[in-house]
């Protein structure tokens, strides 16, 4: 392959498995992770004392000396555009971009450019070390083309592992603010009676129910209590708008992370998001209730009121806590002003 081989030798007491062996004492600035290795091992690209080794229970020494020949990172097959990105921060390891509501993450069949992923590629260039044998992002996980606001992609293989970890875990912190039509209440005896909910101390609404995509509608997911998976999602009143208040600020957060979680459990709960076409978040506001503006505001709101609004995780390579905060998009602060009467 005409490349030099990474070399180093088992340290002392080793795993039994040479997998984890190699897990273990792989240098750290290679940014090789677990699953990566196993691949390389397949590969054949591994070898143990000069003998090519390709089986991962394989007994191994202290001392052994190791060679892993690592292939160039491949060119990714998606384009890289020079599309502006908010970067809110950046090392070798990962990136945290404030994503505008319109663009979608990952390309698809039905948006083959102006992602996210083409706007990194163009930014990161040479910076991207190998996500899997690719170079390319690491997407750990979206937020809906219409929904704004905070992700962290991984730069590195390792550092995709990591985070990957963190979100199977449910260890990652996520907050959004969200705009709903009413205002969720533990008074409310229609709530009460709705299977999945619960409220928490602090009058904090708890949804937890099953999610899957929709029999009929594919474009859509459905709350079901038998099959499908696992999602909670917790809410709180941040500020209510009208007399009687007919619509309210929330944060949200989430236990899971479920495609729509919370466009879907709020519409379940009977407060969709205002603007949301896929969950009814287009109802009438009366102007009773509400200023002109206010009513004006949220019915020609073009989008779900979702916001990404706060992110917390353990940097994947250095184990320090991160958190970051992205304030409101303008669209969302129009709308709260106009909601607010002015």
């Amino acid at each position: 392959m005409g490349l030099d081989p990474l070399v180093f030798r088992i340290g002392d007491d080793p795993p039994q498995r040479l997998d984890k062996a190699l897990s273990r004492d792989v240098p750290e600035a290679a940014t090789l992770s677990r699953t990566r290795l196993a691949r390389l091992l397949e590969e054949g690209a591994v070898r143990v004392n000069g003998t090519v080794a390709r089986e991962a229970k394989a007994r191994v020494n202290a001392g052994d000396l190791i060679e892993i020949l690592v292939p160039e990172a491949r060119e990714s097959h998606i384009s890289a555009e020079a599309i502006a990105l908010e970067v809110v921060y950046e090392d070798d390891d990962l990136i945290v971009i404030n994503k505008p509501a319109g663009m979608v993450v990952h390309p698809a069949p039905g948006s083959p450019e102006g992602t996210l992923v083409n706007a990194l590629l163009h930014h990161c260039g040479d910076s991207l070390s190998g996500v899997g044998g690719a170079k390319r992002p690491g997407i750990v996980h979206r937020i809906d083309k219409d929904t704004s606001g905070l992700l962290v992609v991984a730069k590195s293989d390792i550092a995709h592992q990591g985070l990957a970890a963190q979100f199977e875990a449910h260890s990652v912190e996520r907050y959004y603010r969200a705009v709903v039509h009413g205002v969720p209440d533990a008074s409310d005896p229609r709530l009460r009676g709705l299977a999945g909910i619960s409220f928490e101390t602090g009058n904090i609404l708890r949804i937890a129910t099953r999610l899957a995509r929709h029999k009929t509608d594919r474009q859509r997911q459905a709350v079901l209590f038998e099959g499908g998976r696992h999602a909670v999602t917790r809410a709180r009143v941040i500020e209510t708008f009208g007399a009687p208040a007919v619509v309210a600020l929330m944060e949200c957060w989430l236990e899971t992370g479920r495609t729509h979680q919370i466009r879907v459990h709020m519409a379940y709960a009977g407060h969709g998001l205002i603007g949301d076409p896929v969950y009814g978040g287009r109802r009438k506001l009366s102007e009773k209730s509400l200023s002109l503006n206010g009513v004006t505001a949220a019915r020609d709101f073009p989008r779900q009121a979702l916001h990404a609004a706060v992110l917390g995780f353990v940097h994947p390579v250095s184990g320090a806590a991160m958190r970051f905060e992205a304030p409101l998009p303008d669209d969302m602060e129009i709308l709260l002003s106009g909601l607010r009467g002015s």
